[in-house]
């Protein structure tokens, strides 16, 4: 009861970070898909940075079990399903997290969003055997470097733990670089 309880008072809160920088926003994700406003786009650089040096940095510490990070197979199902996800997100203005966040905060618009979303995977349940039979969803599990003790080898020989700090001090560094409104002039925010 204690995980459930918490990973709803955890979900509640990145939701309300998700609000609180206009992620929840589908006019904010457009100006950033469109490279006009990049405030969002920044904010997700800087975390996943942030998030990639801490995990990593913990982990050669010994502060993370790397047996609880799992390496997902990579196939031609996962570029066809990020594909499918980019145009998704371009198209709606929500990417899951952001579509559920902005359906909290009463947006009718990300109702029907997290609706297709569910007919969506329920669609890909239904059809998984078929998919399966394509063999769209075979492949090998990789890493980009080799993470010690996590069994998978890295497609280049330097060790993952310190590819993925240099790969999230590049991603702070890119979210400093880049400038608010690469277009020029300032673009009107929309009142609620």
């Amino acid at each position: 009861m204690t995980t459930i309880i918490l990973a709803i008072v955890i979900g509640a809160a990145f939701g309300a970070v998700l609000d609180r920088i206009g992620a929840a926003d589908p006019n904010w994700i457009g100006r950033m898909l469109s490279l006009k406003h990049l405030h969002l786009m920044k904010t997700i650089l800087l975390a996943i940075g942030t998030g990639s040096v801490l995990m990593f940095a913990g982990q050669m510490a010994g502060l993370v079990d790397v047996g609880h990070m799992s390496v997902k197979a990579a196939y031609v199902g996962v570029f066809i399903g990020g594909l499918l996800l980019g145009a998704g997100w371009a198209a709606a203005g929500y990417c899951p997290g952001t579509g559920l966040a902005a359906a909290a905060s009463g947006r009718r618009d990300a109702l029907f969003f997290v609706a297709g979303g569910l007919l969506g995977a329920a669609a890909y349940m239904v059809t998984y055997p078929a998919w399966v039979a394509t063999g769209l969803l075979e492949g090998a599990k990789l890493t980009l470097g080799t993470v010690p003790g996590a069994g998978v080898d890295g497609l280049i020989g330097l060790r993952g733990d310190i590819l993925g700090i240099v790969m999230g001090l590049a991603f702070v560094a890119v979210a400093f670089a880049l400038p608010e409104r690469p277009m020029g002039k300032p673009a009107p925010v929309a009142a609620e």
